[in-house]
């Protein structure tokens, strides 16, 4: 492991966890930290998973892998928003 992939993964993860905040609607009391960390956790998952069932790697954005690691980010985040506290009115 390269720092240069250590930082893509932060970066990749921020992305990512900032995506699935966009999409889960509502507030969630978590920070951006956390958001970045379930971020991170969900795109090693979701790249996991694309690879399980045989998503291809291309040069370019790989669409298909992002929506699974967004859509396991709107899960994350919801699930640790919930941990976190609920909702705050």
């Amino acid at each position: 492991m390269t720092i240069e992939s250590i930082l893509g993964a932060i970066v990749i993860g921020a992305v990512v966890g900032a995506l699935g905040r966009l999409f889960l609607p509502g507030r969630q009391p978590i920070g951006w930290i956390l958001t970045i960390v379930v971020g991170i956790v969900a795109a090693l998952i979701g790249t996991a998973i694309a690879q399980v069932l045989g998503v291809d790697t291309t040069p370019g954005i790989d669409w298909i892998e992002l929506v699974m690691q967004v859509v396991l980010a709107v899960i994350g985040v919801g699930i640790v928003a919930g941990i976190r506290g609920g909702t705050r009115v």
